[in-house]
């Protein structure tokens, strides 16, 4: 049984930097719930594998995939923007990061990236591209960035009766700029979750996932302690977690660089997200 809230400092330092001293939004402001139809993201040809419901039917959690000898890996990017950062965005700090994207591209890496709804709507252009590229698959980090827990790391809090809305809204905005096919897969702002989150999240229809390999990549300015850090945790079936968010996660592209070779070469292949829940059982 979940009851305690989880959590990893790498990330959520991220998450707290970005909110600094958040005011409420008045944005998030209760909607009238979305159809069922609306609730979901789009639905591709085939469904996209996913866990069963946990324990009582609460929302799944995916951390990592098999320990087997077909030594895969996946490389997760959170592009994060919390929901009142608008006018950060209009003085010029970049959340985006096209160099790591055009990096991953460059050397052909499968690619999950976790976007925020904020971050699709203030670059829609990119957050097309990146759900039209069959390199990539989107997963959602929420419309608002903000935490589904209480002390996260400095992040707003949502209240649980507005963790589903949050996550259809991250959604909508997708189809709204273009993303195709959106994975039902999510990853709660901050890392944070409990089993109020879980229980809240559950009528959303989506995995939850995790990861086992903390890059470190938030604040970090050197770029090969960061690659040290991936390099030494990385498991066959491991899930990295690292940001697309230029400002303050400024290191990634070089990161990504020196390691996607050094695994290559210790015979690790990478994939998306969505095979490793694949491999791991996930129903499709």
């Amino acid at each position: 049984m979940i009851t305690l809230v989880r959590r990893v400092t790498a990330v959520c330092a991220l998450g707290a930097a970005l909110t600094a001293c958040a005011p409420a939004d008045e944005s998030l402001a209760p909607r009238p719930a979305p159809s069922a139809s609306a609730a979901s993201p789009a639905a591709p040809a085939s469904r996209p594998p996913t866990l069963a419901p946990g324990p009582a039917g609460l929302t799944p959690v995916f951390e990592h995939g098999p320990r087997t000898r077909d030594r895969t890996v996946a490389l997760t990017f959170d592009a994060d923007m919390t929901a009142d950062q608008g006018p950060r965005a209009e003085r010029g700090e970049r959340f985006d990061n096209p160099g790591l994207v055009a990096a991953l591209r460059e050397l052909k890496v499968p690619t999950t990236v976790f976007m925020t709804g904020r971050w699709a709507e203030e670059y829609p252009e990119q957050a097309r591209a990146i759900g039209r590229d069959p390199l990539f698959e989107v997963g959602n980090h929420s419309y608002s960035h903000y935490a589904v827990t209480d002390d996260c790391y400095g992040l707003p809090t949502l209240a649980e009766d507005r963790v589903r809305a949050d996550v259809e809204r991250a959604y909508a905005v997708f189809r709204k700029v273009g993303v195709r096919d959106a994975m039902p897969y999510f990853r709660f702002p901050g890392g944070c979750y409990d089993r109020g989150a879980l229980r809240a999240l559950t009528p959303a229809g989506v995995t939850a996932v995790q990861w086992d390999v903390a890059s470190g990549d938030a604040f970090a300015t050197d770029a090969d302690a960061v690659a040290e850090e991936v390099l030494g945790g990385v498991r066959a079936g491991s899930v990295v977690v690292m940001h697309c968010t230029l400002s303050a996660a400024p290191t990634t592209e070089r990161v990504v660089r020196r390691i996607v070779p050094e695994l290559r070469e210790r015979g690790f292949r990478f994939v998306k997200v969505s095979e490793l829940i694949g491999a791991a059982g996930g129903q499709g």
